[in-house]
């Protein structure tokens, strides 16, 4: 049975070594976790496949793939978008899905999860 783990910047290598084979990281956080298991899965920070007519744009953190960028940026980037005023910091004062459905709107895309180890 795969398990999925949401991680933050406080995952320790002792914590990472006592998940099952298989198991699956996700980050919450900024940074992502160091890859120490080669028996498990990890995911990307949050973040989100950019849009085809977005030009002149190859990554932003070095360790997402290229046209990917993270949610933080995006973020910025719908808002400006959409004209929203308002400011949310350290709030959720926004409706979700008005924000995902306003990123979709603009041509963003989520990742795929891995579903298989690398050999």
């Amino acid at each position: 049975m795969l398990q999925t783990w949401l991680v933050g910047d406080g995952l320790s290598e002792v914590e990472q070594r006592k998940a099952s084979k298989g198991t699956l990281f996700i980050p919450f956080s900024q940074f992502p976790p160091k890859k120490l298991r080669t028996d498990c899965f990890y995911h990307t920070t949050p973040a989100l496949q950019i849009p085809l007519a977005f030009e002149n744009v190859d990554s932003c953190e070095n360790w997402l793939p290229r046209r990917v960028m993270s949610k933080w940026r995006i973020a910025g980037l719908v808002h400006a978008l959409e004209g929203w005023e308002e400011h949310e910091c350290g709030y959720t004062t926004s409706n979700i899905e008005k924000v995902w459905e306003a990123a979709l709107k603009h041509g963003f895309q989520p990742l795929k999860v891995p579903t298989h180890l690398k050999s």
